[in-house]
């Protein structure tokens, strides 16, 4: 039985790589008697999805790049 050292770690690296069947099904197996490891799961998958929504400071220093070469305009 996997314990949940092992399964928080495999919830984290599912986030960046594909698990393999085997960490996957002891991963599931391990989720639908876990409920802590379930919300750390969902929480994880949540928290994936809106920093990569994020735009961060390397998109902000590329418009602020791009703003600073255009010619200045009279006012």
């Amino acid at each position: 039985m996997m314990n949940c050292t092992r399964a928080t770690r495999l919830v984290s690296e599912s986030l960046e790589r594909p698990l393999q069947l085997h960490e996957r099904v002891g991963l599931r197996l391990h989720l639908m008697m876990c409920s802590g490891c379930r919300c750390f799961d969902e929480q994880a998958h949540k928290l994936s999805i809106i920093c990569k929504a994020y735009p961060g400071e390397a998109d902000e220093s590329h418009a602020k790049t791009q703003d600073s070469s255009a010619p200045e305009r009279d006012a």
